[in-house]
């Protein structure tokens, strides 16, 4: 009897360097896009660590390296995000910036439609206000 093996989501994307891609125009987009200063303005002004830290948590959140949790521990998404204000608008801001990058990542729709789900579900559970 074999096994189907299954591809995790990091498998799919295409590894490291598509996910680095991913999460830098998530970023460049935040920087840029008037229509989330609010969220900008959450990340202070050098967003460098920030870019390395969503790098190494989605890493393992889509199934590759633990990067974040060998690092931090674990993620505890969110007691980190509690002294920020994350409202309705704030989580619908991130997400503008992350399904914008994920527009320009070539992927199957099947894979988007996964990521989709699962990022609004972690945006909407870290809303606070």
């Amino acid at each position: 009897m074999s096994e189907v093996q299954q591809l995790t989501p990091y498998e799919m994307l295409g590894g490291e360097a598509p996910l680095r891609k991913l999460v830098d125009r998530f970023y460049d987009i935040m920087d840029a896009d008037p229509r989330v200063t609010t969220l900008r303005q959450m990340h202070g002004g050098d967003m460098t660590v920030i870019r390395q830290k969503l790098f190494e948590f989605l890493s393992g959140w889509l199934g590759g390296p633990s990067l974040f949790i060998e690092k931090y521990g674990h993620p505890m998404l969110r007691a980190r995000h509690m002294p920020f204000a994350v409202d309705e608008d704030a989580r619908d801001q991130w997400l503008l910036c992350m399904y914008t990058a994920m527009d320009e990542q070539p992927m199957e729709q099947a894979l988007r439609d996964h990521l989709e789900d699962a990022f609004f579900r972690t945006a909407d559970f870290m809303r606070n206000r």
